[in-house]
């Protein structure tokens, strides 16, 4: 009766394996490294966000320190937010400056177009979408 061992040391195997991949944790809002960016919005891009888990929206925002790709809300919350955004607006972001696929990037906590501004964080950087 070797098949219970076979089985019991398959999946002995297996614990050892997921347990010694190295976990991967989702980039954060971070307060202490909020800062605010002025810039033109240069593309608007929908995909699957890791930071969110959400087809989230992404503006390229060229500022004068270059490009910055900032990462915004989920599509459904901006939406319901009536909340949109176009190649060539002139944007002020205010976020928690990270570095994504080794790139620089905002996770956006409020922007500022024309006299509108959308709060898509709380000052801790707890989304608006999870209340």
């Amino acid at each position: 009766m070797r098949i219970p061992q076979i089985v019991f040391g398959s999946g002995l195997v297996v614990l050892l394996v997921l347990f010694s991949i190295p976990q991967r944790h989702p980039l954060r809002y971070n307060p202490s490294t909020e800062q605010m960016v002025r810039g033109t919005v240069t593309e608007v891009r929908e995909f699957y966000c890791p930071i969110s888990g959400h087809e989230g929206t992404h503006l390229m925002l060229a500022t004068k320190n270059g490009i910055v790709e900032v990462h915004v809300a989920p599509v459904n919350f901006l939406v319901t937010q009536r909340w949109d955004f176009s190649r060539g607006d002139q944007v002020e972001v205010s976020g928690s400056r990270i570095l994504f696929h080794g790139h620089n990037a905002l996770i956006a906590r409020t922007i500022l177009r024309n006299d509108r501004t959308i709060a898509l964080r709380d000052a801790g950087g707890k989304p608006m979408w999870l209340d």
